[in-house]
């Protein structure tokens, strides 16, 4: 009982409508109560989504070949993104989005294109064999 842990997601707004009454976990004998309340976000995730995460590994990929940037993406960002995911299942479009534009920045860096090249959808189906970050998340 002492690693188990009652977690209550949601939006502030949501979370501030509940006026302080959280539901608790009743298993066998138990009662499982609410976790000191957090951020739901993951703050590798939110380092994850700031901009300057995406110029250190632009600027880094000159010097490495791609398995070797592949390498780099797999376990500085994908790792983040897929972290703790769960939290973003059944979230609006505009937070999915911010996930997706940082798996195409992701994509752009291993794949060595630019912003605006077209095509980066169809690499990161056949080429890279990513999710999309809806699919990502449901997964």
């Amino acid at each position: 009982m002492d690693k188990t842990e009652l977690l209550w997601a949601g939006t502030r707004h949501a979370l501030s409508q509940e006026g302080g009454c959280f539901p608790s976990l009743q298993l066998a004998a138990d009662t499982i109560h609410l976790s000191q309340p957090r951020e739901t976000r993951h703050e590798g995730q939110r380092d994850l989504l700031q901009p300057s995460s995406s110029n250190q590994l632009r600027h880094v990929r000159r010097a490495l070949s791609t398995e070797s940037a592949m390498t780099l993406v797999h376990a500085f960002v994908m790792s983040r993104v897929d972290y703790c995911n769960v939290v973003f299942f059944g979230a609006l479009k505009t937070i999915t989005d911010k996930l997706q534009r940082v798996l195409n920045t992701a994509a752009r860096v291993v794949t060595d294109t630019r912003k605006f090249d077209r095509g980066l959808k169809q690499l990161i189906h056949s080429e890279l064999h990513w999710l999309d970050a809806p699919e990502r998340v449901k997964y």
